[in-house]
């Protein structure tokens, strides 16, 4: 392993949204970047989006659930490329549900992805990221701050992650591993596909929280379409965990996400957070 040679990042979920553009940012910024995604033969917009960028990236299967696909995609990045010097989770998948409608099987299934995901992709890099005096960098949420109606198995997978790595951090430095998330309020991609539901449907089958939902989602579509952060913009912050000196442990991807968390961290008694949230279901 070369000390001139390009740095190597990993980047989980590039089919679309802020992991394809952080994967084309980090290409421009001179990393070698591995994107990778469940279903490369998804891989349209990305190699679209790289091929105008003029980047190169090494595009690979990777199913954050699938411990075999992991494992082989980290052998392999270190097979051909002799280190790995950042991994950026961003592979997740969004969830609307309340707890009475959904079964509990549904909301491990929310884990599996959002949380187990996370920490198996980061296990299989550790050991890696510690030759290398790496970088582990995960794209939560300002649902990983603040619960949000609707969203609770989604929110309490956002939750999970932020105070592992939180805890994990301290430990990771102490063997040269730079630890940070990176957590994004609504962004500019497909809101309705990220959850992969049917409004109508849902709201018919929300039986006595069909009135609260309908509020809830009025609300939350009209967020993604009118006022979403793009991106690029969003991934701007996973460059600057990056590429810093000595990046934060957490960073926001926008004014509004930065004022958002900050209800929360400045919230002793909980009655901000419930008190805002609250006039999202009336």
């Amino acid at each position: 392993m070369s000390a001139d040679s390009p740095k190597v990042v990993l980047v989980t979920g590039t089919s679309s949204g802020i992991g394809l553009a952080a994967a084309v940012s980090a290409a421009r910024a001179g990393w070698t970047v591995v994107a990778t995604l469940r279903d490369p033969g998804r891989a349209g917009a990305l190699r679209a989006a790289a091929a105008e960028a003029g980047v190169d990236l090494d595009v690979r299967r990777l199913d954050v659930t699938d411990e075999a696909s992991i494992t082989s995609a980290v052998e392999g990045v270190l097979a051909d490329h002799g280190r790995l010097d950042a991994v950026v989770n961003n592979a997740g998948a969004g969830h609307v549900a309340t707890l009475e409608n959904e079964s509990v099987a549904e909301v491990r299934k929310v884990m599996e992805v959002n949380f187990f995901g996370v920490l198996s992709v980061s296990k299989a890099a550790l050991p890696h990221l510690r030759a290398t005096g790496g970088r582990l960098i995960t794209v939560t949420s300002v649902g990983g701050v603040i619960g949000q109606p609707f969203n609770e198995a989604y929110c309490a997978a956002k939750f999970a992650v932020e105070g592992y790595m939180e805890s994990l951090a301290p430990v990771a430095a102490a063997h040269g591993v730079s630890v940070s998330v990176v957590e994004p309020g609504a962004v500019a991609t497909e809101f309705v596909a990220n959850v992969g539901i049917d409004l109508e449907t849902a709201v018919a089958d929300a039986g006595v929280y069909a009135p609260q939902l309908q509020a809830y989602l009025a609300r939350t579509v009209g967020q993604f379409t009118d006022s979403a952060q793009t991106p690029e913009g969003a991934a701007e912050a996973v460059l600057e965990a990056l590429t810093a000196d000595e990046p934060a442990f957490r960073l926001q991807t926008s004014a509004w996400a930065r004022d958002f968390v900050g209800i929360k961290l400045g919230d002793l008694d909980g009655s901000a957070v419930l008190g805002l949230t609250r006039g999202w279901t009336a």
